[in-house]
């Protein structure tokens, strides 16, 4: 099974779906899951911020979220998320395929192994590198304008950076900035689930292309439901690939010298 993490918009490409509840150790997921298919695989459909979008970055249940998904059978997580850019060649419209993630949040439980056992995954390449030029293809396949690697900076929102912010992470190096994948990456890691990022570009960050307003929240969600089709065309695409796709990768074994 395949587990998709996004908007309310997701909801309409899957066929045949139900709602399924799914209780964890860590109180109920954001929403009931969705289950359906998408050309003949099967698929969990999970509102990250809630169907009323009544949870922000910091309050999105994590753990729950994850576990829910693993217990439903899911292997593969595909995460779409909004993004803002943090370099001038990473445009508005534009998909990114994270590579690496630098976490900047803080109080998130970020671990499902609170004791008595103690867990230590590798996570030195956080996105699934089986998922990620998977990914890419089904981007490309989708018409859509994509870079191929990308450093997420995560931060802990709800709010926006300050321009010394924003200038600090672009001079790390760092591409894009975000609010939600950490703890989601990490956790999808210790519960040995694949996990891919596609983030799309809705804005530059503030401190980086000089007098551009600085970003709203109005902005991003306007310009995130102006390319919500191409996105859900490219996660169309990726489902089947990925469901095709042998499970041989460092995800898949996750657990195996952690501990």
């Amino acid at each position: 099974m395949i587990g998709v993490i996004g908007g309310t918009g997701f909801y309409e490409f899957l066929d045949g779906a139900g709602e399924v509840v799914v209780e964890t150790p860590y109180g109920e997921p954001s929403a009931p899951l969705t289950v359906g298919s998408v050309d003949g695989v099967e698929v969990a459909f999970l509102p990250r911020h809630g169907r009323n979008h009544q949870f922000p970055p910091h309050m999105v249940p994590y753990r729950a979220n994850a576990w829910a998904l693993k217990e439903l059978g899911v292997d593969r997580v595909i995460s779409p998320s909004a993004a803002g850019s943090l370099t001038k060649e990473y445009e508005p419209g534009h998909l990114v395929v994270s590579d690496q993630l630098v976490d900047r949040t803080w109080g998130r439980p970020s671990t499902i192994y609170d004791g008595p056992r103690t867990v230590h995954v590798s996570f030195a390449d956080p996105y699934c590198p089986e998922l990620r030029p998977l990914a890419v293809e089904s981007c490309r396949a989708a018409g859509a304008p994509v870079h191929e690697r990308g450093t997420m900076v995560v931060i802990q929102g709800p709010r926006f950076s300050t321009r010394a912010e924003s200038k600090w992470f672009a001079e790390r190096g760092w591409e894009v900035i975000g609010m939600t994948q950490a703890p989601e990456a990490i956790l999808a890691r210790e519960l040995e689930m694949c996990f891919v990022n596609i983030a799309v570009i809705t804005d530059y960050d503030v401190g980086v292309e000089g007098d551009i307003p600085p970003v709203t929240h109005t902005a991003v969600v306007e310009r995130f439901q102006a390319r919500l089709g191409i996105l859900k065309e490219t996660v169309r695409t990726l489902i089947p690939r990925a469901a095709r796709t042998p499970r041989s990768c460092v995800c898949a074994a996750a657990l195996s010298d952690a501990g």
